[in-house]
Order: structure tokens, then C-alpha cells, then sequence
């Protein structure tokens, strides 16, 4: 749907606030549930990804969730692969006032990025025997992709605010994707996008998988800063269609993930319900025991130097890695047991898998978060938080 003013037409697009999940006429056991989540060779129960942060990820949590079932992502340009000992530069930024923390962040990712870490970061991954995925900025990707091939790494995440296949500049040299993609040996997850089109050119260009949301992040500042984005119910579905599109065409699935603003096991449920294979989560995850920065989180664009899109926020220990992927809940919020959330949703909708989930009825619920809440919300208990 669309509004028109004068000439202009403006989209109107729903985020997860606004709207809600209609229940089948029948529903099915969560026990007879499958959550498979696939990507090249790879099939991972838990269709959860640790988003590329460095509050959130290192070796021992992406060591911890690839144990449980799901997937971490390794910033390749972040503090683990600039400093020997990450940890002290991470409790730096942990006891950094608020507002010294933006110029602390931009100093210590000034350090150089090193080979020698990519690998050594990679190989204690891999020696835990489960996957291992790493991120890079496009300008990078070559360089780096080549790095991470010969340390073994499973999975190449290819990331900027806003990726394209077409990327014109006169100064800098772009990343030829298809090419990429095609003489890189293992699958390659590309993003971000939110809408049909580029997405479906990235699929074309030959992407494993595609990351969806603009903005969306707990710590991220970019729709502040820019004024860029696109509500992530809307992105999804119009990436989803173009997965779809691409299928009918190809032959050849190429799975969505939606890439932030999950806080709730409910968000969780409209990503999928809106389309997505599986969903990247970053504040999420820094609320547990496992993550480097102890409930301290900030946005992979906060380093920048003229222009930082991301701020750091404490999030809180709230609990185990464990209990926020698989339960039990210890907390009242709907943070917690994300998979019990997601299986008991698509059981609700009569959903076997979630392909079939794709299918759900979606229904525009403005007041949905709010309605019969009161008393919820006036002791800031459960949803009223």
C-alpha cells in the first residue's frame, strides 16, 4: 500500500510492532517441530545467528552456540583480529563513561587488522569442531577471503550498511561479487539489503544466503544518523519475494535472514512468519553469560571516524547462552528460550517447518502490544517493561 501526496508516492512498511500472527484452524505438537536451517553443505538446528559484533562474539561464544546448534560470526575487523588480547581493550570500552566512549572505540579500532590473528582467530574456532563464519566490509573481502580459506573457515559473511551489486565510484575499486562468489570455495552470505530488487540482483549474482535490515539494531544509529532504512517486516517479505522469484526461476533456494531489531521471542516469530530462513541477533545474545562484553554491546559502525553509526549500550547479563536459545526462561520478558517461543508459534499456525511457516496469516495490529496491558505496564512487569 502506498500514499500519494502531490507527485510524491511514499510506501507505507510495517516493522514488528505492528502487526501480529493470525492462528491456524489446526494446530501440531512443538515436539513434531523441525527448525532447519540451512545454508550450502551446512544444516544447523537452531536457525539463530550471533550477529558480527565484538560485545557479542569471539572464540569462546562462537564455540558455545555452534555446540547448541546455531552460528556465530566473527568480525574480521574487529577488536579480535587487531589485538593479541582482545580482552583488555574490551574491558576498556566496558568502563568507558558514556560519553567517552564513542571516541575510545574509534582510538582502539585503529590498530591494525593481521593476518596472523584472522587464521589463529579461525583455527581455535575450528579446533571445536563446528563451523566457523567470518565477516568483512566488501573492500576487504578478497584479501581477507583468501586469508580465512586457508585457516579453514566454513562461512564468508560479505557486509556493509547497504550492499549492492552495483557500486559506482571513481575513487575506490568495488568488489566484483559474482566473481567473488564463484572463485570463493566456500558459501557466501551477502548483505545488507530490504528491498525485492537488490535483493534478487544479489541472489543473481551468486550469494548463499542474503542478510536483510538497515538500521534495525539495538546499537545502531544509522536510521538516526541517515535516515536510511526500512521497517524489517516489510524488508523481509520483499526479499522473501525475491527468494521465491528466484526459486521459480533457478531452481535454487537462497535463504533470507533478517539481521536486527529482535528483542522478544515474538519478534523472533514475525521474522519468520514475515519470510525469513533464519534471523542475526546481536543485543540479544549480548545479554548472556558467554558474551565478551559482559552486557555491554555497541555497533559495528560506531569506529568510524567522521561518521560513527552505532553507539554502546548495556544490555544486562540476564542469563546462559543456553537459556536464551533453548530455555528454561528465568526472566518474564520473552528474551528468553527463542526456540521455545518459535516452535510453539509455528505449532499454534499449524506449521511443520518453517517453509510452511512463510504461510502464516499476517494481520496489522497497531495496538497490539498494548491491548489488556495495563497492569503489566504500570509495574513494569512482562511486556509493561
Amino acid at each position: 500500500m502506498d500514499i500519494k501526496i502531490k507527485n510524491r508516492k511514499i510506501k507505507l512498511a510495517l516493522g514488528f510492532d505492528d502487526i501480529s500472527i493470525a492462528p491456524s484452524y489446526f494446530t501440531i505438537d512443538p515436539a513434531e517441530i523441525n527448525t532447519d536451517f540451512r545454508i550450502g553443505k551446512f544444516v544447523f538446528p537452531l536457525p539463530f545467528i550471533a550477529s558480527a559484533m565484538d560485545g557479542v562474539v569471539d572464540v569462546r561464544f562462537a564455540t558455545e552456540i555452534g555446540k547448541l546448534g546455531g552460528l556465530a560470526v566473527l568480525n574480521l575487523h574487529g577488536l579480535q583480529t587487531r589485538y593479541e588480547n582482545p580482552d583488555e581493550i574490551i574491558k576498556m570500552i566496558i568502563s568507558a563513561k558514556s560519553e567517552q566512549a564513542t571516541a575510545l572505540i574509534q582510538k582502539v579500532y585503529k590498530e591494525k587488522i593481521k593476518e596472523n590473528l584472522i587464521i589463529k582467530r579461525i583455527k581455535e574456532i575450528k579446533k571445536h569442531n563446528v563451523p566457523c563464519a567470518v565477516s568483512s566490509i566488501p573492500q576487504d573481502a578478497e584479501r581477507f577471503g583468501e586469508t580465512a580459506a586457508r585457516a579453514g573457515v566454513d562461512l564468508f559473511f560479505v557486509q556493509s550498511t547497504v550492499t549492492s551489486v552495483r557500486y559506482i565510484s571513481k575513487t575506490q575499486k568495488s568488489l566484483n561479487l559474482k566473481k567473488f562468489c564463484s572463485q570463493t570455495n566456500v558459501p557466501v552470505v551477502v548483505g545488507n539489503c530490504v528491498g525485492y530488487r537488490v535483493a534478487k540482483e544479489l541472489m543473481e549474482a551468486g550469494a548463499a544466503g542474503v542478510l536483510v535490515g538497515i538500521g534495525p539494531g539495538a546499537a545502531c544509529t544509522t536510521r538516526g544518523v541517515l535516515g536510511i532504512g526500512v521497517p524489517q517486516v516489510t524488508a523481509t517479505i520483499e526479499a522473501a519475494a525475491a527468494r521465491d522469484d528466484f526459486l521459480k526461476k533457478t531452481g535454487k533456494y537462497i535463504p533470507i535472514i533478517t539481521d536486527g531489531g529482535m528483542i522478544t521471542g515474538g519478534d523472533v516469530v514475525k521474522a519468520f512468519a514475515s519470510g525469513a530462513d533464519a534471523v542475526m541477533m546481536g543485543a540479544a545474545f549480548a545479554r548472556s553469560k558467554e558474551s565478551p562484553g559482559k552486557g555491554c554491546h555497541w555497533g559495528m559502525a560506531t569506529c568510524h571516524e567522521a561518521l560513527p553509526r552505532g553507539t554502546k549500550i548495556f544490555t544486562g547479563v540476564k542469563g546462559g547462552l543456553k537459556n536464551i536459545l533453548l530455555g528454561p526462561a528465568v526472566v518474564d520478558d520473552g528474551t528468553q528460550n527463542l526456540l521455545g517461543a518459535l516452535k510453539s508459534a509455528m505449532g499454534l499456525c499449524g506449521a511443520k517447518n518453517i517453509k510452511e511457516f512463510h504461510n502464516a496469516e499476517l494481520v496489522a495490529s497497531i495496538s497490539f502490544l498494548s491491548e489488556g496491558k495495563l497492569f503489566q505496564s504500570l509495574q513494569r512487569v512482562g511486556m509493561g517493561k
